[in-house]
């Protein structure tokens, strides 16, 4: 009898582990069909498909104009375009107070965003299922779980009612001669922060796992698949995995054709693209990296193709009510971006080939070029989407030679409509002898399309210019463009964080060390005799270390930021719990399992921690050295005018000749005075970023971070009093 109960309780047993193999086999595959959605294209043309995107919305409460601009704007235009898919890469809503001091979330801008949508969708006659839309940053302020009470995003968004709750989304847009795989990515945090340390993109290892496999998964068939990613944030501001792993790692391993994504806004520059390929972990100069020299290795065995994509940040609809226009024509992606600044718009054109040799070529088609392996359908004629809300009765093809020094037209062509009873779309195409535009410079041939309606108006595209070959012009970035988009903040913030500290430790200790081991005599008279800017530098950082209380304080400050909290703050949306941090970020109780205390927010707290050192602390301490100098140079040059121990300092005549003109400078200390209003702007910027501090996480100075709050300001105004007179 036992043993037949003990039959029963192991089939039992076996029972309930399969049958949770099996739930869990479901929601697996129920997840997978969710998260993967196919679009089948009806009606022409079938060579392209095109595709919008918008980013960086910032719905507000305090500036109702956005959404207002976005209802009258956004729906009649995309009834005139009528996309495939409409993206939406992050920051839906602002989530910031009229002050922008406090950041979390705020439900009424998301009930207007959802209404908003809601009339851009009926206005447009769109299938509702196209619009993707993302988490940004401001999406995820104060959020300390997805899924919570103040995860308005899942509530309110697209995505959240259509029960698109993963990470990553893909939609595959298929026509009868290709793929189109698109790959939406959320890599915010998954304990969202209150900014301002909420800037950077965290995508995880699952999260790397889970976009690899989504651009796989056509690579077992024969067709043609050209592969899209969009998220928010650029790589530049995106965190590596535990595992030190990056987005761009999966990117270059998909031969990705580009990356869509917002964030930065257009205050930086409009050149905020950037060509990737392997290497360049910390920084790049321009927006393409070294030019690759054309080997033309044709073989079958030749080598395996360069990896690379583009990146293509996008403009913003806060500021400059900005929209993007994607398209895909026979593989070769474009884009343009259009504003509604001056209103909504009522033609405009997309050229689709030839792509711009700027931004758009790729080593790929620079080598299927020079081997002969191209499709000449694909290149025997000039194309261009053409979008209008007037009949259009003219479309023409131009083409300007720049090799004489100025702009020869060499081609004008008639563009005639792709017909097509069911069109989704109007696409111009013109004939031409595209081998007579073959040209080692990839900037010599520019292409202008324009248009004309049934009123006689007439559109014109911006002069771009493009390459058969394939070949990529070289375009540079201004200094602010570089900084936010070739630089690779996440690597480099450490670097800078200890190179920052390691530099400032040693214009406090090695002076120190000079004053204390030699017996050389870093004076003002030494500095005079020498007159070089070594002895100058010495003797100014020796002066300090004669403030004794200066100089302690300033090195125990910087003992106490590395090895304590900087602050207390509240991080999250409500709630009363504190949290602390230090240079290497928050430190919170994470949700998981073990429920350990862990570091989030690096890097995104180097905005806090870098500005501090380098506009604060570091200046204060240059000043205090230059304050205690200048007096010293004050006592000095006052007894040698004052006629006291001459003696020491050479005969009078030797003074006699410059004692007229610095008599003035002496008495008066405009050195001093420069010196004051220099502490004065130093100590402004500091109190500036405390109210901001104390105002985002609902801080006390006097009780969450005094000695962050003080210790610069009391240090600087013991200076002050210190070096106000000769004694």
């Amino acid at each position: 009898m036992g043993i037949l109960i003990l039959m029963l309780f192991c089939l039992t047993m076996h029972f309930a582990a399969f049958s949770e193999q099996i739930n869990a086999k479901i929601e697996r595959d129920s997840d997978t069909h969710l998260r993967r959605r196919v679009v089948d294209v009806k009606g022409g043309p079938e060579s392209v498909i095109w595709v919008v995107q918008l980013s960086d919305l910032h719905f507000s409460v305090h500036h109702p104009d956005r959404a207002l601009d976005f209802r009258a704007f956004v729906g009649p235009a995309l009834s005139m375009i009528n996309p495939s898919l409409v993206l939406i890469t992050g920051d839906l809503t602002d989530g910031k107070s009229k002050d922008l001091l406090i950041m979390k979330q705020n439900e009424e801008e998301w009930k207007e965003y959802q209404e908003v949508m809601e009339d851009v969708v009926k206005w447009s006659a769109l299938d509702k299922n196209i619009f993707y839309d993302l988490r940004g940053n401001h999406d995820n302020f104060g959020v300390p779980v997805i899924g919570g009470s103040f995860d308005f995003f899942s509530k309110y968004s697209i995505n959240g009612q259509l029960g698109r709750s993963g990470k990553v989304n893909s939609v595959t847009v298929q026509t009868g001669e290709r793929k189109h795989l698109f790959v939406g990515i959320d890599s915010t945090m998954s304990i969202g922060l209150r900014g301002p340390t909420n800037v950077f993109g965290h995508p995880t290892d699952q999260l790397l796992t889970e976009i690899d496999s989504e651009l796989a998964q056509w690579n077992s068939q024969s067709e043609p698949v050209t592969k899209i990613s969009f998220g928010h944030f650029p790589l530049s501001f995106s965190a590596l995995s535990d595992s030190e792993k990056s987005l761009k790692d999966v990117f270059l391993k998909h031969s990705l054709s580009a990356y869509l994504c917002g964030h930065l806004h257009t205050r930086f520059g409009k050149n905020l693209k950037r060509h990737h390929r392997s290497g360049h972990h910390f920084f790049q100069l321009n927006i393409h990296p070294t030019q690759l020299e054309s080997t033309k290795n044709c073989s079958s065995v030749a080598a395996p193709p360069v990896e690379e994509f583009w990146e293509w940040e996008m403009g913003d609809w806060r500021k400059s009510r900005a929209m993007r226009i994607v398209a895909i024509d026979s593989g070769f992606v474009s884009f343009l971006d259009i504003d509604f600044k001056l209103g909504a718009k009522r033609t405009i054109i997309l050229p689709t080939f030839p792509l711009d040799s700027r931004l758009m070529s790729t080593s790929p088609s620079l080598h299927s070029y020079e081997c002969h392996s191209i499709d000449p359908s694909s290149y025997e004629t000039v194309r261009a989407l053409v979008f209008s809300v007037s009949p259009i009765i003219s479309v023409v093809a131009r083409v300007y030679d720049s090799e004489p020094g100025n702009l020869d037209m060499v081609m004008e062509a008639p563009m005639s409509k792709h017909d097509d009873n069911s069109s989704r779309g109007d696409l111009y195409t013109a004939m031409w002898n595209f081998k007579a535009f073959e040209d080692p410079s990839p900037v010599r041939y520019w292409l202008q399309i324009e248009a004309i309606d049934i009123m006689g108006r007439s559109s014109l595209t911006e002069l771009r210019p493009f390459s058969i070959n394939g070949l990529s012009a070289k375009l540079s970035w201004t200094w602010q463009e570089f900084l936010v988009m070739g630089c690779q903040w996440e690597s480099l913030y450490y670097h800078i964080f200890w190179a920052c500290l390691c530099f400032i430790f040693s214009i406090l200790i090695i002076p120190k060390v000079l004053l204390t081991f030699t017996k050389a005599p870093y004076t003002y008279k030494s500095f005079s005799a020498n007159n070089d800017w070594v002895s100058g530098v010495t003797w100014v950082l020796v002066e300090l270390c004669r403030l004794s209380v200066v100089w302690f304080g300033m090195l125990g400050y910087l003992f106490y930021l590395i090895l304590f909290p900087w602050f207390s703050g509240r991080v999250f949306t409500d709630g009363n719990d504190r949290k602390y941090m230090t240079y290497k970020g928050w430190v919170v109780k994470t949700f998981s399992e073990s429920k350990k205390l862990e570091f989030i927010g690096s890097p995104d707290i180097m905005l806090v921690v870098l500005s501090h050192l380098c506009l604060v602390v570091l200046p204060s301490i240059l000043v205090a050295a230059m304050l205690a100098a200048e007096k010293e140079g004050y006592r000095v040059q006052f007894l040698s005018l004052s006629g006291k121990k001459e003696d020491d300092y050479g005969s009078v005549n030797n003074h006699r000749s410059d004692r007229r003109s610095s008599k003035f400078c002496v008495y008066k200390r405009w050195i001093r005075k420069i010196l004051l209003a220099v502490c004065l702007a130093i100590c402004w910027k500091h109190l500036k970023n405390c109210r901001g501090l104390m105002k985002a996480y609902e801080m006390n100075p006097f009780l969450h971070f005094p000695v962050y709050s003080f210790s610069v300001p009391l240090l600087l105004a013991y200076t002050i009093y210190k070096t106000r007179g000769i004694q």
